[in-house]
């Protein structure tokens, strides 16, 4: 099995996509992306932009070639968007895509007013092959969805995202999609498939008016739970929009004998927080004034501010 992280927050961009090779599938999951539309007052930063751009591209590459596309949740930082802004994946990058490939979605009925209204925008552009998960098609011999669980913690009013397992040649890998590791229930669904991977959007802790700390003290034992039973743990996603995040894997890293850490960690590429380190590029790398504006446009493009960043992330590392 082969496993590839495309998009997370430790990869300068929003998102939580990957993309799985085994020897009968192609698996892309969770194929969006984001940069966070306002942070400190400020749009993304050009960098930000040009990492995106690139980013945007292997996913669109990947979804060619795949033979089956998951979307656990339909945010719009984990799937593509018909009405999509400058800094997302758009459904009109999506021209090509395998005849026979499988799109796997929570059936209409789970979905939230937002969900279902996206749901509709899309399929009037990808009239594919849906798969609509429920009690009936949630097991498959190498691939296995969770029942629908909260995204986040345990709320009647928060959306609902689905976990995939992929299992081949006695490795199971699970992607948990945005449970933020602050709901027991989503965490021994994970326990039970006993992974040798799991790939999960941790707690957010850049929001403070919501992470009391009651839920932080449930999202670390969560975290050290999975942690000690689970050889690999990647926790990435909204953990890491700031520093404390980083922080806080850290620490849970040095309380476990397993692995913990981020998804550029995994992917042996420098971990680059852009969203956290916005105030810091428009600091150091002034943006020329307007130019959000031609850039959605499209009479700009951020190739300039690549070399820049760049540049100056070399320098920190």
């Amino acid at each position: 099995m082969e496993i590839e992280i495309l998009a997370a927050e430790s990869l300068g961009v929003r998102g939580l996509c990957c993309y799985v090779k085994t020897k009968t599938r192609k698996i892309l999951i969770d194929p969006g992306i984001a940069l966070g539309y306002s942070r400190y007052n400020l749009l993304p930063h050009p960098f930000q932009v040009a990492v995106d751009e690139r980013i945007r591209e292997k996913i669109i590459e990947k979804w060619a070639e795949a033979t089956d596309i998951v979307f656990s949740h339909l945010h719009g930082d984990h799937v593509p968007l018909v009405q999509a802004n400058p800094y997302q994946l758009s459904i009109n990058c999506l021209s090509k895509l395998a005849p026979q490939v499988k799109i796997w979605l929570s059936h209409f009925e789970e979905l939230n007013n937002l969900e279902k209204t996206r749901f509709s925008s899309l399929k009037e552009r990808l009239e594919k092959n849906y798969c609509f998960i429920n009690s009936h098609t949630r097991t498959h011999s190498d691939f296995h969805f969770s029942k629908m669980v909260f995204h986040g913690e345990r709320d009647k009013n928060r959306s609902k995202v689905f976990m995939t397992c992929i299992e081949e040649d006695n490795f199971v890998f699970v992607h948990g999609s945005d449970i933020q590791l602050l709901d027991e229930e989503a965490v021994q669904i994970i326990l039970s498939w006993k992974p040798d991977l799991l790939v999960v959007s941790g707690p957010p802790l850049y929001l403070s008016v919501k992470m009391n700390d009651k839920l932080l003290q449930i999202a670390t034992n969560n975290a050290l739970l999975l942690s000690n039973r689970i050889p690999t743990v990647i926790i990435d996603h909204h953990l890491l929009r700031d520093y404390q995040g980083l922080d806080w894997l850290r620490d849970t890293d040095s309380k476990t004998k397993n692995r913990v850490l981020s998804a550029a960690e995994f992917m042996q590429q420098p971990i680059m927080m852009l969203e956290a380190d916005r105030l810091k590029l428009y600091r150091y790398i002034p943006v020329v004034p307007g130019w959000h504006i031609q850039y959605a446009k499209g009479l700009v493009n951020a190739q300039e501010y690549w070399d820049k960043g760049n540049n100056m992330y070399r320098k920190q590392n």
